[in-house]
C-alpha cells in the first residue's frame, strides 16, 4: 500500500489477501497448509484489532445506524476469534479441523462481505480522502501494535487497550519461537 491509501482501499486489499489465504488453506497439505494458516490467523487478528480500535469508532459516530452495524460486525468477529483460538492448536491436516475450516471460511467471507457492504461503503460520503488518509494510516500503527492471534472477549479499543499490549508481546514471542522451531 502506497502512503496514500485510503482506509476503504486498504481495507478491501486486506480482504482480498484474507480470501487469499482462506484459499490457500483449503487447497494445500502438510506444512504449507499449516504455514498458510498461521499467516491467515496472524493477518485476521491484527486486521480485525485495528478495525474494533480505528474503523468500528468511527463508524460508530458517522454513519447513519453506525452503532448497529458495528455491534453485528463485532458479533461475527467474536464468533470467528473463537473458532480460530480452536483451529490454531489443532492439527491443520486432521478431519476435526478441515471441518471447522470450512465453517470458518464462510462466516470470514460473509463477514468481509457485510463490512464491505454495511459500514465501508458509506464512509467515501462522510469523510473526505484526507480523512480517510489519516484513518488508514491509524489502522496500520494499529496493527504495528497488535496481538497475531486471536482473543476472545476483547471486541471494543478499551479492551484492546487494556489487553492487547501483553498479548501481543506474548503472540509475537510465540511466532518467534515457531519460526525457531520450523
Amino acid at each position: 500500500m502506497t502512503e496514500r491509501t485510503d482506509v476503504v482501499e486498504l481495507l478491501k486489499a486486506q480482504h482480498t489477501r484474507i480470501r487469499e489465504l482462506l484459499d490457500e488453506v483449503a487447497a494445500t497439505k502438510g506444512d504449507e497448509r499449516k504455514h498458510a494458516f498461521h499467516d491467515l490467523v496472524r493477518l485476521l487478528a491484527v486486521h480485525e484489532t485495528a478495525e474494533e480500535e480505528v474503523v468500528h469508532p468511527f463508524a460508530r459516530k458517522n454513519i447513519d445506524g453506525g452503532e448497529l452495524v458495528v455491534k453485528d460486525r463485532v458479533e461475527e468477529e467474536e464468533k470467528a476469534k473463537r473458532v480460530l483460538s480452536e483451529l490454531d492448536d489443532m492439527d491443520t491436516d486432521s478431519a476435526e479441523f478441515l471441518d471447522k475450516f470450512a465453517a470458518l471460511r464462510e462466516d470470514v467471507l460473509t463477514h468481509a462481505a457485510n463490512e464491505e457492504r454495511h459500514e465501508f461503503a458509506h464512509f467515501h460520503k462522510v469523510a473526505d480522502r484526507g480523512r480517510l488518509e489519516n484513518l488508514a494510516r491509524a489502522v496500520q500503527a494499529a496493527e504495528a501494535l497488535a496481538p497475531t492471534r486471536p482473543h476472545p472477549g476483547t471486541d471494543t479499543a478499551v479492551k484492546n487497550v487494556a489487553v492487547g499490549p501483553v498479548a501481543a508481546v506474548v503472540d509475537r514471542t510465540r511466532d518467534i519461537v515457531r519460526k525457531a522451531m520450523g
